[in-house]
């Protein structure tokens, strides 16, 4: 099987998961975050865009639904958190930060699962202590399935 589950210790360990999607990642990839609140999707955002050279703090995009990060790639980090219904979702015109030359995060993405692209990569957070967060990273789609096989090679906790 091509699902990734792991279990962190801390969020460093966290982050440092984020580094190792963010260093793989190319212009177009699509990573969907669900989790809980305090899960650690916005951590696990954080270490993505470390990995993409984004000096910057990553701050959970909540009340302005996108941020703009940019580093060796943009970095479109959504959140559908206030989001009520999937009418909502596709009127926002995510089409250009889909589509385009950046890499797209969304965080609450199980929201707008039914309008995003059907090629994705699909991490579940969720929370086990204080410290731990647990992990199922699911590949959807050929260059997800090689991605996860990077991972594994590396080992998702470096």
């Amino acid at each position: 099987m091509n699902t990734l589950k792991f279990i962190t210790h801390s969020a460093e360990q966290t982050q440092k998961v984020g580094i190792s999607i963010g260093k793989l990642a190319e212009p177009g990839d699509l990573f969907l975050l669900i989790g809980d609140l305090g899960a650690g999707k916005t951590c696990l955002t954080q270490g993505i865009a470390y990995g993409l050279d984004i000096q910057e703090y990553t701050l959970s995009p909540s009340f302005v639904i996108m941020r703009e990060l940019h580093g060796r790639l943009p970095l479109y980090h959504m959140d559908f958190y206030r989001l009520e219904n999937i009418a909502e979702i596709s009127d926002l015109g995510l089409d250009d930060y889909l589509f385009g030359k950046g890499v797209c995060v969304i965080e609450w993405a199980n929201r707008g699962l039914t309008v995003l692209p059907e090629d994705h990569l699909l991490i579940g957070i969720d929370y086990l202590a204080e410290n731990e967060r647990s992990f199922v990273i699911e590949p959807r789609g050929e260059r997800y399935i090689r991605m996860v096989q990077q991972l594994k090679a590396v080992g998702p906790c470096p």
